[in-house]
């Protein structure tokens, strides 16, 4: 086998041994423990919670509220609720991309107090059909909380902490993620240097503000999360390590051989926890707390991942799901790497039958 990437390197992965080691799928309740144990999972609550302003919006209503998970700058998150509501409502973490994009994060996905800002834009109409797929959400009767994570929006590395190396000119937003795609890098080496990795930070942080959505007395006891690409890395990464009810991963599946050779380059920290891909498929990750709901969302032309191993990907969870096969729905659409309206109308119509 020949690689691209790794040219007259080719014969690692053969010498490593670890797709030989994937290549049976291991026990679910040992996945389950051995992705606790590497993403270091305890319960955590949000510390000095605050309602920072709300406002009202066709039918919604809003809040930015903020909270310390115990290091850095405050998280800023805004929850969105039907105006209209009487009563309890099922409950949804709104997870956003990564898209090499850490300027701004919940504003890829929801609408706030404030107008939207150009990149935004831009990046919505390329991703997610130019809507704010959580706003859309919230008028289909459920209560949403889109936090910023562990280095995008508030909770972003500031600049002039950046070292200048990796800084760049140009417009303040552009500028900023270039530099920030870079600094990953850096910020991978600080987590093994402190114990940790970047996987691991991002999921305490999503499972923090899981345990905030929960508390909201407007939200019943059904919880879900839904996200495209690194909000599908996150989603998955959420269904395996907390009790959330019902997951939807958009754009962010495939075996772990299926990445080799030519899509490893475009994927972020989070996709490859220390530890997991040593013995377990990134599959098995999203599929171990079968029989719990689990929808995946594929599409066939997404340049990031390789067809073929996508549709391995798909067998190999659906035979996690054997004995539960209505639990695992893994959908393919055609198109570039997206969560368009079809597929959005599509995922909220599962989210509502599983998690009412």
């Amino acid at each position: 086998m020949s690689y691209a990437h790794l040219g007259s390197y080719s014969d690692w992965p053969d010498w490593s041994g670890a797709p030989a080691a994937r290549a049976t799928p291991p026990d679910r309740d040992q996945v389950r423990r051995r992705v606790h144990e590497l993403l270091a999972v305890t319960d955590e609550e949000p510390a000095e919670v605050r309602v920072e302003r709300r406002w009202q919006d066709d039918g919604i209503e809003g809040e930015e509220v903020s909270w310390s998970v115990g290091f850095g700058p405050r998280t800023r998150a805004w929850l969105l609720r039907p105006a209209d509501a009487t009563g309890p409502l099922p409950g949804i973490v709104g997870l956003h991309s990564h898209d090499g994009f850490k300027f701004y994060g919940k504003e890829k996905i929801a609408d706030g107090p404030d107008p939207i800002p150009p990149s935004i834009a831009a990046l919505r109409a390329n991703a997610y059909d130019g809507l704010a797929f959580a706003n859309r959400l919230c008028r289909r009767g459920f209560v949403v909380l889109v936090p910023d994570v562990f280095c995008w929006g508030s909770r972003g590395f500031p600049l002039d902490a950046i070292p200048e190396s990796m800084r760049r000119t140009g417009e303040e937003v552009e500028a900023y993620n270039a530099a920030a795609r870079d600094h990953e890098h850096l910020v991978e080496k600080y987590c093994r240097l402190l114990g940790t990795t970047f996987a691991a930070l991002v999921n305490r942080e999503d499972r923090i503000a899981l345990a905030y959505l929960r508390s909201r007395p407007e939200v019943g006891d059904q919880l879900g999360c839904v996200g495209l690409s690194g909000g599908g890395c996150r989603a998955a990464l959420l269904q395996a390590t907390s009790d959330v009810a019902a997951s939807v991963v958009v754009g962010m599946m495939s075996t772990y051989d299926g990445l080799l050779d030519r899509h490893v380059a475009s994927h972020t920290w989070m996709f490859f926890p220390a530890g997991v891909p040593d013995t377990i498929d990134w599959s098995d990750l999203a599929a171990c707390r079968a029989p719990s709901p689990l929808l995946v969302q594929y599409n066939r032309q997404d340049d990031l991942f390789d067809l073929t191993a996508a549709q391995a990907a798909h067998d190999r969870i659906a035979g996690h799901y054997a004995d539960t096969p209505d639990a695992y729905q893994g959908r393919f659409y055609d198109g570039h790497h997206k969560f368009d309206r079809r597929m959005q109308d599509e995922a909220f119509d599962w989210l509502g039958e599983h998690l009412r």
